[in-house]
Protein backbone atom coordinates (compact mmCIF):
# COMPACT_ATOMS: atom_id res chain seq x y z
CA UNK A 1 0.00 0.00 0.00
CA UNK A 2 1.18 2.96 -0.44
CA UNK A 3 2.04 5.80 2.40
CA UNK A 4 0.15 8.36 0.91
CA UNK A 5 -3.12 6.38 0.11
CA UNK A 6 -5.39 5.63 2.68
CA UNK A 7 -6.66 2.53 3.87
CA UNK A 8 -10.43 3.02 3.39
CA UNK A 9 -12.88 1.15 5.40
CA UNK A 10 -16.69 0.18 5.05
CA UNK A 11 -18.49 1.01 8.93
CA UNK A 12 -19.60 -1.40 10.56
CA UNK A 13 -23.44 0.54 10.84
CA UNK A 14 -23.84 0.11 6.63
CA UNK A 15 -25.76 -2.85 6.25
CA UNK A 16 -26.07 -6.10 4.59
CA UNK A 17 -27.25 -4.50 0.94
CA UNK A 18 -24.92 -1.65 0.57
CA UNK A 19 -26.73 0.98 -0.51
CA UNK A 20 -25.94 2.81 2.59
CA UNK A 21 -22.54 2.60 2.78
CA UNK A 22 -19.95 5.42 4.01
CA UNK A 23 -15.78 4.25 4.35
CA UNK A 24 -13.92 5.98 6.77
CA UNK A 25 -9.84 6.50 6.37
CA UNK A 26 -7.30 7.75 9.17
CA UNK A 27 -5.53 10.55 7.68
CA UNK A 28 -2.81 12.66 9.71
CA UNK A 29 -4.86 14.17 12.32
CA UNK A 30 -8.29 14.25 10.44
CA UNK A 31 -10.64 11.35 9.39
CA UNK A 32 -11.53 11.08 5.73
CA UNK A 33 -15.59 10.15 4.72
CA UNK A 34 -16.32 9.27 1.62
CA UNK A 35 -19.62 7.19 -0.24
CA UNK A 36 -18.69 3.86 -0.82
CA UNK A 37 -20.98 3.85 -3.98
CA UNK A 38 -18.51 6.72 -5.37
CA UNK A 39 -15.15 6.46 -4.14
CA UNK A 40 -13.45 8.79 -6.83
CA UNK A 41 -16.17 11.91 -5.87
CA UNK A 42 -15.88 13.98 -3.21
CA UNK A 43 -14.34 13.25 0.26
CA UNK A 44 -15.55 14.82 3.28
CA UNK A 45 -12.38 15.68 6.09
CA UNK A 46 -12.63 16.49 9.51
CA UNK A 47 -10.56 16.38 12.17
CA UNK A 48 -10.85 13.99 14.93
CA UNK A 49 -12.49 16.03 17.71
CA UNK A 50 -15.53 17.20 15.40
CA UNK A 51 -15.36 13.27 14.23
CA UNK A 52 -16.07 11.59 17.73
CA UNK A 53 -18.59 14.82 18.42
CA UNK A 54 -20.25 13.48 14.67
CA UNK A 55 -20.32 9.69 16.01
CA UNK A 56 -21.14 10.31 19.26
CA UNK A 57 -23.92 12.58 18.81
CA UNK A 58 -25.18 9.78 15.83
CA UNK A 59 -25.44 7.26 18.57
CA UNK A 60 -28.44 9.53 20.46
CA UNK A 61 -30.56 9.39 17.74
Amino acid sequence: MNPKTPAWRKSSHSGPEGNHCVELANTPGKVAIRDTKNPTGATLLVDRTSFHRLTNKLRTL
